[in-house]
């Protein structure tokens, strides 16, 4: 009888887990399928099939373009974000100083923050200084959110790093220096890239900040998007979704085939 039970509660969470699954994948696998509709409008099922989305999408300049900038921005604030995010988080865990939880707080705070009160904050703060619709604009509006993301997660290896082996290597002459770099820095190796990762997605997925703050020569993909698709309804979005989709599950197989995404995530 137990083990009839055990059985019938396996499938169920069997059934579950996959229905959880199929949920999840659902709308990718609908952009996906649409990507290949002959229709000029999106409609699913499509009734006929063709390639041309994705050969208009390599034409598209405007799209080209913004990937361009946001290729460039996302490179950009992610080593930003890793100088500024591993200086904080060394500081904040290898120190106990008085305030420190409040500048844990201070960096943390921005992600509570919505989106447009943020983006809208931003634009009063840099339009004065005439940095709006500039590339240093953008970087200073991108980190706001994301080096919270890099502290924490460099936080959290640093935790996990004994620190009696910097200790160690300082006893056996080492400089500061030499001893982040030859120590502690491979130790904290998974965060860094969990952070790095996170900080470029961010960056390159961020839409609403970028709204406020970008200009006719610095527009990122995601406003492009955003602006084509008030305009259009054909399935070229959908192909561009289709290639993102591609380039992150590429990505992702980088990283685990390098570092394991497991212990990635878990260290980070």
């Amino acid at each position: 009888m137990r083990s009839l039970s055990e059985l019938i509660y396996r499938t169920l969470a069997g059934i579950v887990v996959v229905c959880s699954y199929l949920f999840l994948l659902a709308p990718l696998l609908v952009v996906f399928v649409l990507s290949f509709g002959a229709s000029p409008n999106m409609e699913f099922p499509p009734k006929d099939w063709t390639l041309r989305w994705y050969a208009d999408l390599a034409a598209n300049g405007e799209f080209l373009e913004g990937l361009r900038v946001s290729l460039l921005l996302g490179l950009i604030v992610t080593v930003v974000s890793l100088v500024a995010g591993v200086t904080a988080a060394l500081a904040l865990t290898r120190h106990r100083f008085r305030g420190r939880d409040a500048v844990i707080g201070l960096f943390t705070s921005p992600l509570l923050l919505p989106s447009v009160v943020l983006g809208l904050a931003l634009l009063l703060v840099l339009g004065p200084v005439g940095l709006v619709g500039t590339y240093p604009g953008l970087v200073v509006a991108h980190l706001g959110l994301t080096i919270p993301y890099v502290v924490r997660t460099v936080m959290m290896s640093l935790e996990a790093v004994d620190p009696s082996c910097e200790q160690a290597a300082r006893t056996l002459g080492a400089g500061p220096v030499t001893t982040f770099r030859r120590i502690t820095l491979p130790l904290i190796t998974p965060g860094l890239v969990a952070g790095a990762a996170l900080s470029f997605i961010i960056s390159f997925d961020e839409a609403v900040v970028s709204l406020f703050v970008v200009g006719t020569g610095t527009t990122t993909l995601p406003v492009v998007v955003f602006r084509y698709v008030s305009n259009n309804t054909d399935p070229q979005v959908a192909a561009l979704s289709v290639v993102l989709i591609v380039f992150s599950l590429a990505a992702v197989a980088l990283i685990e085939r390098a570092l394991g995404l497991k212990r990635v995530l878990s260290k980070g």
